[in-house]
């Protein structure tokens, strides 16, 4: 049997969300249902992309490939925005 097209779903919201969520509809021209629903599929892409990067950051370690060591990924972060920007730090070989 074939999956409908859409499916309903009913959340309870904060006020202030719904409140937002009206002015930006009545200021676009666009329905709550399509912009919620254009929220969660960006929503969804990036947890699935997020999801995807971890786990094929896992598979990789797990493999043996070169990774960075923490130290230097946290070296690298503290120094964004000083004068001493680093590099961002290469792959152990």
């Amino acid at each position: 049997m074939a999956m409908p097209d859409h499916a309903d779903l009913t959340l309870s919201l904060p006020a202030d969300f719904v409140a937002r969520l009206d002015e930006l509809a009545a200021a676009t021209g666009r329905s709550r249902a399509a912009l919620a629903e254009e929220a969660l599929a960006q929503y969804l892409d990036v947890q699935t992309w997020q999801i995807e990067g971890i786990e094929a950051a896992i598979e990789q370690a797990d493999n043996g490939e070169p990774g960075i060591a923490h130290e230097h990924m946290s070296a690298w972060l503290r120094s964004w925005g000083s004068d001493d920007e680093l590099p961002p730090p290469e792959p152990a070989s």
